[in-house]
């Protein structure tokens, strides 16, 4: 199944500032929703262990995150993919842009996913949902790190 999400958020620092969490694993660690583990495996590269609920079906998905087309301090594409077991498999990127606006950053999404697996047979209205309601928490987690 196939997916696709975008938004954008302003967040209330410069550019460069908002940046340098994007690549900070501490920072992403502590962002992302049911993330365990987000260990730097080298220059662009990331290995990750997340647990995850979307519905009824709860999975530990354990992956690697990329980093590539990066032009600082304006964006960058991140791809990943992860196994969650039983629970099947997720992968996907996305494109994030910043931009100067209004004495801070505009930071834009766009998000390509697949999943496989009883993640699957779940339903695309419970799929969209909780990806967007897994965005919008990773937002207002990273926003309150740019701010404080």
């Amino acid at each position: 199944m196939a997916m696709t999400m975008n938004g954008e958020v302003q967040l209330a620092a410069p550019r460069e500032a908002v940046w340098a969490k994007l690549n900070d694993p501490d920072v992403l660690k502590a962002c992302i929703p049911g993330c365990e583990e987000l260990e730097k495996t080298d220059e662009r590269g990331f290995r990750a262990v997340a647990k995850m609920k979307v519905g009824p079906v709860s999975a530990r998905f354990k992956g690697k995150v990329m980093l590539s087309d990066l032009d600082p301090p304006n964006g960058y594409k991140i791809s990943g993919e992860g196994e969650g077991g039983v629970a099947g498999f997720a992968k996907g990127g996305a494109t994030v842009a910043l931009a100067e606006k209004d004495g801070g950053t505009l930071l834009s999404y766009n998000v390509e996913a697949q999943i496989g697996g009883k993640l699957a047979q779940l339903g695309q209205r419970l799929i969209n949902g909780s990806a967007k309601k897994l965005a919008d928490e990773f937002f207002a987690n990273f926003a309150k790190a740019v701010q404080g």
